[in-house]
């Protein structure tokens, strides 16, 4: 799978939160238990530690253009 790096984080429509990844790709990560447990990500500080760490891109690895995805 390719790795990118986190570069920044926004939120979508509903609050969620948006990491927007080097290969200009973005990934959810929502904080939803019990079926997905990340508090980090509300935490300002912790999300800013994430930026510049390697993220293994799925979008990548299927081979998915940026222009094609709704971002």
């Amino acid at each position: 799978m390719k790795s990118s790096t986190i570069i920044g984080w926004r939120q979508d429509e509903e609050a969620h939160w948006v990491a927007v990844l080097s290969c200009g790709h973005t990934q959810h990560h929502r904080h939803q238990p019990p079926w997905q447990s990340r508090a980090w990500v509300l935490d300002p500080e912790q999300r800013r530690a994430k930026i510049g760490q390697p993220f293994a891109c799925g979008w990548c690895a299927q081979g998915a253009d940026s222009a094609n995805l709704g971002n």
